[in-house]
């Protein structure tokens, strides 16, 4: 019965995975949602998607876009993701009253297929700087924009759009409807709605670096791809605002905390440094294996140093934040079913939280024990039973609280009396007749 029990059980499984590799069919697209500004969040959540569209042989990926622009760096990068790749882009400004600003407009024209809901706007892509203290502040060397300018109307050349107009998003600041640049060919289409748009793309050729691809967007299978906790994580700390906040406060918290140390002040500061410039654009890598170095270093400092657990809470932070952003959430560089792969990535984040958890538990007793008034200067004072006759020569046991210890007296004490604690001698206590 047992080992009937057990079988049935694996066939379980084994069926569960099967029919969750099966669920994606050969007709399938992935889309995702980019809502808010393009940081380098947003360029890792693209990345993402890709290696999971390739994994599962996906013909096409929709991103319903509604941006007012962002990092011009991150935008970069997302273009080239885009003009790189194997699978069809389709950008959709979506829903009615969304907008395509500044970076959104390079992201729209870089892509296979662009395409506008009613009621949307592309457009005002002049670069600009961005201060926490002073705002966005438009740019207007030239150098600059003339460089900009080249690169989206080579954008809008290489998927037949118009050049000019693109252009005119840089120079001029200007803004179309979706009437208006269907009029002057900047996009494909109109779409009202998804289900408009998997109509319209039925049957159409795309090129990409593959070569040639005709979309079968009949009865698709529509597979929303959501951000990881990775991603969420970077899109906190790649808002910039926040990221400017956590650069600015790492840089005065070392200075501060160099110049007054023992406040916690350093660590503080380094912690929010190293995630003010992961916000910047810093190398997300690099910058989990330098928080790993750090929380494993601030651990050590606590095993070694008597203190109040700050280097170790500290160094308990990094390890987390680092972990969090090290973990590989794509499954495109293993040779491995994408459903088995996100079973293990889930399985790993479950084990990391635990892990954790395990390691604030031990912590807070390290702590407790560190704070913990040494046992043997609580019992010196107290009376204690004698168990045994305890003379100058020989040592014989008391017991306080349940627990028997070694005790001797420069007096005789006969078993069965109480006695007073006055001192130790290693292990041993030194107890003298308790005056009634």
């Amino acid at each position: 019965m047992k080992k009937t029990f057990i079988f049935l059980f694996f066939a379980v499984i084994v069926l569960t995975q099967l029919s969750l590799v099966f669920t994606y069919s050969t007709n399938q697209i992935i889309f995702i949602k980019i809502e808010d500004t393009i940081t380098p969040a947003t360029k890792e959540f693209i990345q993402e998607t890709y290696d999971f569209a390739l994994s599962i042989k996906a013909q096409a990926i929709i991103v319903l876009l509604n941006t007012p622009g962002g990092q011009l760096d991150a935008t970069m990068k997302i273009v080239e993701i885009m003009d790189r790749s194997e699978i069809p882009w389709i950008i959709y400004v979506y829903p009615e009253g969304s907008k395509a600003w500044s970076a959104g407009a390079f992201i729209l024209m870089g892509s296979h297929i662009a395409v506008m809901a009613p009621y949307t706007i592309v457009g005002s892509a002049q670069p600009v700087s961005y201060s926490p203290f002073e705002g966005s502040i438009p740019i207007e060397n030239e150098k600059i924009i003339n460089a900009l300018s080249a690169f989206i109307a080579e954008e809008a050349r290489m998927h037949n759009r118009n050049a000019t107009a693109a252009e005119l998003f840089v120079k001029k600041n200007l803004n179309l409807n979706a009437d208006e640049a269907l009029k002057f060919k900047v996009i494909d289409f109109i779409a009202s709605d998804i289900n408009e748009l998997l109509k319209i793309l039925n049957g159409k050729t795309v090129k990409t670096v593959k070569g040639l691809t005709v979309l079968n967007t009949e009865n698709a299978v529509l597979i929303e791809f959501s951000p990881s906790i990775k991603i969420s994580f970077l899109s906190i700390v790649s808002n910039p605002l926040l990221a400017y906040i956590l650069f600015t406060l790492g840089v005065y918290g070392l200075i501060f905390g160099l110049a007054s140390p023992g406040y916690g002040a350093e660590l503080a500061g380094a912690i929010a440094l190293i995630l003010g410039l992961i916000g910047l654009g810093f190398n997300v890598n690099l910058a989990s294996l330098i928080l790993i170095g750090l929380g494993l270093t601030l651990i050590l400092i606590e095993a070694h140093t008597p203190g109040f657990g700050i280097f170790g809470g500290a160094g308990l932070i990094c390890l987390i934040i680092g972990s969090l952003l090290l973990i590989p959430f794509k499954a495109g560089e293993w040779l491995i079913s994408p459903v088995w792969y996100q079973s293990f990535i889930v399985a790993a984040l479950l084990f990391t939280v635990f892990a954790g958890g395990f390691m604030a538990f031990s912590v807070y007793k390290v702590l407790k024990a560190k704070q913990k008034k040494p046992f043997i200067g609580e019992i010196i004072g107290e009376t204690v039973d004698v168990i045994e006759d305890l003379t100058p020569e020989k040592i014989g046991f008391i017991r306080y609280k349940g627990e028997y210890w070694q005790a001797k007296s420069k007096t005789l004490i006969k078993a069965g009396s109480k006695a007073l604690v006055v001192n130790k001698e290693g292990p041993i206590l030194i107890v003298e007749p308790k005056q009634s």
